[in-house]
């Protein structure tokens, strides 16, 4: 029986992103002005704050106007006002412009590090009180009866075995009357919240994107600082959700990048390929031949929208941000929401904690509806669910949800099936003739993990998991699918070797996995699981 050290406050909150920093600070902001402070504790499983964190970025900044007030003369981190905004449709060797929709003008608005700006928001919790505590990964909720008490941060200093190396530690109980999680995307222990309290059975299958990323250093003469450049069309079919991004900020720097819905069909499709097949278009080579790359990374987003949202609440605890699913897609935003969903929780739990002895925080979605935050997603949440039709009448149904029934379309388009059943059978489908690397724009998967200073111990447990080891990876993935697991991630984790008697088996390279968890969201069957990995390993994004 493991002993561990318990550590008691009256919120815990998993995660360092916009949506946990956010609510942790407004937590504090309350207990100062109401003179009753409450002990609040933030952790975070990256290295340091920010080491986990990839976004575009481009910040609508309400929430952070609200959060805190003349921000930008406290000396925030790097942001870049955007200067001009163009929407792209792109052929093979041709662009179109097309007049920028309302959602996508971004007046007002900066390019940012969504990086640097968490760690940035880390620096003003910790003088307002807040304990933040980054390298520990939460791996199990502690429950009393049916109630949410806590969590326990995973181990460290276990060798592949799981038995304990000269420098184990163990994990620590971190409880406490109430837990707000704040996990991001896909969080691992928010996924065992909804199958515990069933959180999902009154919403729509969520639906998912990848974002893959490159940071660029281009000559001085090239940059446009706060040109912010969208584009749909080539290289992706038109069955196939997805697009690009370009934002010049900073001193001469490009963050240019690609997203793929998870819901696409072909299983030979490759999300990375398709990125730097985008790089090679007259409209960004010329950028691209001239720079450096300096950085890399990938991470999964959530795109279902409204009705694609959770119940939010449980005994002992709470759900916000990108882990319930805030992010506007026609916007192509989701910061602000994140952290407004945030402050919106801790404005509805810190009366709780004062006055009730209540377990549910039942105020926090009602609350939610009565906020900018819900009227930002209803006016959008019939968009998304329109490119089933494919791209063109997609684009055509956006124009018109926008301009002539303004967001209030007397309808509510759903979303029918999770983005793991979406394949069809690789028999069915053509594979993509992806070009060559020039090593110039084009990159092969190796050199590009290599710039997302991916960093672990080799001797621990596995975090990629298997429920069933050798059966279905080559059963159904393989011979059905053609393994589109050695395709989708973004960091060449999985690959399938053959033995001296040409029998397939999944190789899976852990220590190669950037945390962006496309394998728990697109596996056909469900059968990878993806799990922490010691906390303080993974990717160490600068500026991403």
């Amino acid at each position: 029986m493991i002993t561990r050290e318990t550590m008691d406050f009256d919120v815990v909150i998993v995660g360092a992103g916009p949506a946990g920093l956010s609510a942790g600070i407004r937590l504090a902001q309350l207990g100062e002005q109401h003179h009753h402070p409450l002990n609040i504790c933030i952790i975070d499983k990256g290295e340091t704050i920010g080491a986990h964190i990839l976004s575009g970025a481009v910040l609508e900044p309400r929430a952070l106007d609200e959060l805190i007030p003349g921000w930008r003369d406290k000396n925030p981190p790097l942001h870049t006002p955007v200067s001009h905004d163009q929407f792209l449709f792109l052929t093979k060797n041709r662009t179109w412009r097309l007049p920028t929709p309302p959602q996508m003008q971004n007046h007002g608005n900066s390019i940012i590090s969504l990086g640097l700006l968490c760690r940035w928001l880390a620096e003003h919790a910790e003088n307002l009180g807040v304990n933040v505590f980054p390298g520990f990964a939460a791996t199990e909720v502690i429950y009393d009866g049916n109630r949410v008490c806590g969590v326990v941060t995973g181990d460290k200093g276990l060798d592949r075995q799981g038995q304990p190396k000269p420098t184990y530690q163990p994990g620590i109980e971190l409880r406490a009357r109430q837990v707000i999680f704040a996990e991001g995307c896909r969080g691992s222990l928010t996924q065992t919240l909804f199958n515990r309290y069933d959180l999902r059975k009154n919403s729509d299958p969520q639906t998912y994107g990848l974002g893959i990323k490159e940071l660029w250093e281009i000559p001085e003469g090239l940059h446009q600082s706060g040109q912010v450049i969208h584009s749909v069309g080539w290289p992706l079919d038109t069955r196939t959700y997805g697009g690009s991004f370009a934002y010049h900020f900073g001193k001469n720097l490009l963050a240019v990048g690609f997203v793929i819905g998870l819901d696409y069909e072909n299983p030979y499709l490759n999300p990375y390929e398709e990125f730097q097949r985008f790089k090679t278009h007259p409209c960004m080579r010329p950028l691209l031949e001239a720079g450096n790359r300096i950085a890399y990374g990938a991470r999964t987003l959530i795109e279902g929208g409204l009705q694609s949202i959770p119940k939010l609440t449980f005994p002992g605890g709470l759900i916000v941000g990108d882990a319930a699913g805030f992010l506007n897609v026609a916007k192509i935003k989701g910061i602000h929401n994140a952290m407004k969903s945030a402050m919106v929780a801790a404005e509805s739990l810190y009366p709780m904690l004062l006055n009730t002895t209540e377990q549910e925080c039942t105020a926090y979605p009602d609350n939610l509806k009565k906020s900018w935050l819900w009227d930002d997603l209803y006016k959008v949440r019939n968009i998304r669910p329109s490119f089933r039709w494919g791209l063109l009448p997609a684009l055509t149904y956006s124009a018109l949800d926008t301009y002539l029934f303004r967001g209030r379309a007397p309808w509510t388009f759903r979303h029918k099936i999770p983005d793991n059943q979406s394949l069809k059978k690789a028999s069915l489908c053509k594979k993509p003739d992806y070009p060559k690397h020039d090593n110039k724009v084009t990159f092969d998967l190796p050199a590009s993990v290599f710039l997302a200073n991916v960093s672990y111990d080799e001797n621990q447990p596995y975090h990629l998991k298997l429920k069933d080891r050798h059966g279905i990876p080559v059963t159904v993935n393989l011979r059905e699918y053609a393994s589109p697991e050695t395709r989708y991630c973004p960091a060449g984790v999985y690959e399938i070797l053959y033995n001296d008697k040409n029998e397939p088996r999944l190789q899976i390279n852990g220590g190669n996995c950037i945390h962006c968890k496309a394998c728990d969201i697109k596996d056909p069957t469900q059968n990878i699981v993806w799990t922490p990995s010691e906390g303080g390993s993974g990717p160490n994004y600068e500026m991403m």
